[in-house]
């Protein structure tokens, strides 16, 4: 009995300790988020909906009704300013609209990307999503080395032998269509601009047909699951803890799974066919296997890091691309002058050919100009950060180190004092004559981390609508929004459904 009475009073004395070690932490922890706010309350801001989770039950609100956290960030932008702060437990953020901080701090290699948000994407929910890779590498060397590999892939060399996949999967789309239009059906136009940019990007980067207008994938859910997954695995601290969660988390890991086991088999075929000295593609693929130097040596981060990159190329290369042209066709439908200019550019520059070139890119040049205004609107990849690791003045006001700086393209896009009647789309805005926007329009970031795939993208995106154009009609079936659907990246909510038709030349 003493044994057990001694016991009993060491554990009893112990909880006593884990409870006041519990109790410091908290108070700890406690002060520590209070530092932080009155190291930053100085700067103007909306009032935090709670001391511990800051502003999150304000995203957590926006993100249950279907709204987007772009638009709240340009509501407080328009009644805070051009820089004003905002708090999730001891994090501080400022969101800044003011073009000479963007200028200073996004074309600056010394302002490296925060570790909240990017740490955030390393993984889902405790599985590997975009860990090192070029998106989301934090150390500049660690990037600057895959950047360099990559760049390869991206030269306007190579982007021209593209061409031909381009106009083929565009192709495939346009014979879709015309089985659309000959059956008078309804297309829903953001999946079958989905599949085509998967199928590009999988073809041109990778190597691999799948030919998602014919054939069924995964890959398509898989994505828009890791998607959804990462909002709220960055919006919603507390999402994880919530029971009711579990089986939608599993479906988070179980999408980044599927994406990193295929790109392991994937990397493994090519790298069969190099080391057999077979002819290989210089591609995003060939490019992702360089980085990891020689095959031989590679080790387990080495194989993480391929597929690090796999994945970033995968869903950036095709998700972003996608949401773009979705949100051309609807804005054209909109605007029935705009289309019917656009349309003539086309007729001028293409005429009926099939096989559209290189050259003729570059004289589609109001096509250029829909495709810039779109993104004004809509840039499908919203926003950027980075951590400012010393004093600054933005605006006039004096910001101590230590924080993370936002930029929302969104919301400067939006922005009267940038662009007069901001809601109203008018491609005239980026007329090569036109004056141009002074760091306040930047879809595709700015400065040493901006995207490397920008040209890619506006070169497919300019042969799917130049083909589109030149071939069919399409107005959108009444009743449909024009809402946004916020799942990190910009899609349109309605999936923009249109009747189709074949157009008609006179004669």
């Amino acid at each position: 009995m003493a044994f057990f009475s001694v016991l009993s009073s060491i554990v009893g004395q112990a909880l006593i300790f884990l409870l006041v070690l519990l109790f410091v932490a908290f108070l700890g922890y406690c002060l520590y988020i209070k530092h932080i706010h009155m190291k930053y309350d100085h700067i103007p801001g909306p009032p935090r909906d709670s001391f511990f989770l800051g502003h999150t039950p304000t995203f957590v609100r926006t993100m249950k009704n279907g709204g987007v956290i772009h638009d709240k960030f340009l509501e407080w932008a328009e009644t805070y300013g051009p820089v004003y702060r905002i708090n999730a437990l001891h994090y501080g953020l400022l969101c800044v609209t003011c073009p000479e901080a963007t200028k200073e701090i996004l074309m600056s290699p010394k302002y490296p990307k925060d570790k909240f948000l990017y740490k955030r994407l390393f993984n889902l929910f405790g599985q590997r999503f975009l860990g090192n890779g070029l998106v989301t590498a934090q150390n500049h060397e660690l990037w600057y080395k895959q950047r360099r590999i990559m760049d390869p892939a991206f030269s306007s060399l190579y982007l021209r032998g593209l061409m031909g996949t381009f106009n083929e999967r565009a192709e495939k789309l346009m014979d879709k269509l015309t089985d659309v239009a000959d059956r008078e059906l309804e297309a829903n136009m953001l999946h079958l601009v989905n599949c085509v940019t998967l199928d590009v990007i999988a073809k041109v980067a990778f190597g691999v047909s799948l030919d998602l207008l014919t054939n069924t994938s995964p890959f398509p859910k898989a994505i828009e699951t890791c998607l959804k997954g990462m909002v709220h695995y960055i919006r919603d601290t507390l999402f994880a803890f919530n029971p009711k969660n579990r089986a939608f988390i599993n479906e988070v890991r179980e999408s980044c799974r599927l994406l990193r086991s295929t790109g392991a088999q994937w990397i493994n075929d090519r790298k069969t066919a190099m080391h057999n000295g077979d002819d290989v593609p210089k591609d995003i693929l060939t490019q992702i296997i360089k980085t990891a130097g020689k095959e031989e040596s590679m080790t387990k981060e080495d194989e993480e890091l391929m597929l690090d990159n796999f994945v970033t190329f995968f869903i950036a290369g095709q998700e972003t691309t996608a949401n773009q042209l979705a949100f051309c066709i609807m804005e054209l439908a909109r605007h029935p002058d705009i289309l019917e200019k656009v349309k003539k550019e086309v007729d001028d520059v293409i005429g009926m050919k099939q096989e559209i070139s290189y050259d003729d890119l570059g004289k589609l040049t109001y096509l250029s100009q829909v495709l810039k205004e779109t993104l004004r609107v809509y840039p499908t990849a919203p926003g950027t950060s980075r951590e400012v690791p010393q004093d600054i003045v933005i605006d006039g006001i004096h910001v101590p180190a230590g924080f993370t700086a936002f930029f929302s393209s969104y919301v400067s896009g939006r922005m009267d004092k940038f662009f007069k009647d901001p809601m109203t789309f008018d491609p005239d805005r980026f007329h090569p004559d036109a004056p141009k926007p002074y760091y306040c329009y930047y879809p595709f970031a700015l400065g040493p981390r901006a995207c490397l795939g920008k040209n890619f993208a506006q070169m497919e995106a300019k042969v799917v609508m130049a083909k589109l154009l030149q071939r069919f009609d399409f107005t959108l079936l009444p009743g449909q929004t024009f809402d946004i659907l916020d799942t990190g990246t910009l899609r349109p909510k309605s999936g923009v459904v249109c009747y189709v038709r074949h157009r008609k030349y006179k004669t």
